[in-house]
């Protein structure tokens, strides 16, 4: 993402959409009300027939949703401003679908955390995307790190088993099936699972595209499932690679806060209550909040405010995440505090 020009006093902003995690950063900064004009194809009918025109126009945004199966964000509302006039009718709906590689411009009233988010957002298109695949003897699963979660995609079986004529073929095509999906990328690979079977893979690689394997990182992990992926996230093996990431950040926030709590810490707080009593006297130094609270709540927005103005950081959690839903159950929002304070009970 980068932001092209912003205005402060009218709150107009023109942003360039680099990749689909830029689409999901939208969907959390865009508010009902909010204004958003961009190129768009609309239907017009002329004479008898039907046809898709290109137009600009502007509408009032209604509603928001960011599809990950077609990596696409879809813009709805009412027109309120659009050319040519003549493929334009003021107050008929329209969604603009907005994709990487699009420039949008938005006119709202910037909260200072959505500020702080665009800016994280510029930060995070500038690292690389890193692709990960767990495997062992029998299967291999492949996924993406994003800003929004993990994107689980394609999964590999071994056919062969140890007792089989063909075991040394049929693993060879398990190999090669791998090498085949790494190729197809050009970002870097983190392979890992437990045992030898990924040190096989990797002298298979070495004979065969002693280049490609330039770009796969070895590792261990003690499962070829969803949760082998966690395992490298709550470790800190991806950070080591790439840098800090958004979603390897929140899982060990998250496991840092479970630490507090089961410490009985006074420097924490959950709950909308305990939370906005505690930024209330400007104790928020880290505040951990789910972007559907923030959707929801005008108190969990006026709290998300406060803290950023007292210097604290604001941190919104996708629940898609695992670390997502363990916030979930804190009331969706936690803090991390500078000092300890006093409750009101």
């Amino acid at each position: 993402m980068k932001l092209i020009r912003l205005d402060h006093k009218t709150g107009e902003a023109k942003i360039a959409i680099d990749t689909v995690d830029d689409l999901w950063h939208l969907e959390k900064i865009l508010s009902t009300g909010d204004k958003v004009t961009a190129h768009s194809m609309r239907s017009v009918r002329i004479g008898t027939k039907e046809e898709k025109k290109h137009v600009k126009l502007t509408v009032a945004v209604e509603n928001v949703e960011f599809s990950k199966s077609v990596n696409r964000l879809r813009v709805h509302g009412k027109i309120i401003w659009g050319e040519p006039e003549d493929f334009i009718q003021l107050g008929r709906y329209h969604t603009i679908d907005v994709e990487p590689g699009d420039k949008i411009e938005v006119v709202k009233i910037w909260h200072s955390y959505q500020l702080g988010r665009l800016k994280d957002a510029e930060k995070e298109s500038k690292r690389p995307q890193i692709r990960i695949i767990v495997m062992d003897d029998e299967k291999a699963l492949t996924a993406v790190l994003r800003g929004y979660g993990i994107d689980y995609g394609k999964e590999f079986h071994n056919s062969a088993r140890k007792s089989d004529e063909k075991y040394d073929e049929r693993t060879a095509q398990y190999f090669g099936d791998i090498m085949a999906e790494i190729g197809k990328h050009e970002e870097k690979h983190i392979v890992a699972g437990p045992g030898f079977t990924k040190d096989n893979l990797r002298k298979f690689i070495g004979k065969k595209d002693p280049v490609l394997l330039k770009r796969i990182i070895f590792e261990s992990c003690s499962y070829a499932e969803r949760n082998g992926v966690s395992e490298l996230l709550k470790r800190g093996t991806i950070e080591k690679i790439i840098g800090e990431a958004r979603l390897e950040q929140e899982e060990q926030m998250m496991e840092e806060f479970l630490t507090e709590l089961n410490k009985e810490s006074n420097l924490i707080a959950y709950g909308l209550k305990e939370v906005a009593h505690a930024s209330e006297m400007s104790a928020v130094n880290r505040l951990l909040v789910l972007d559907s609270l923030l959707r929801m709540s005008k108190e969990a927005e006026s709290i998300a405010d406060a803290a950023s103005r007292s210097k604290g950081k604001v941190i919104i959690m996708s629940e898609e995440g695992d670390a997502g839903m363990r916030l979930k159950g804190f009331g969706s929002i936690v803090a991390f505090l500078k000092f300890s304070v006093k409750t009101d009970s």
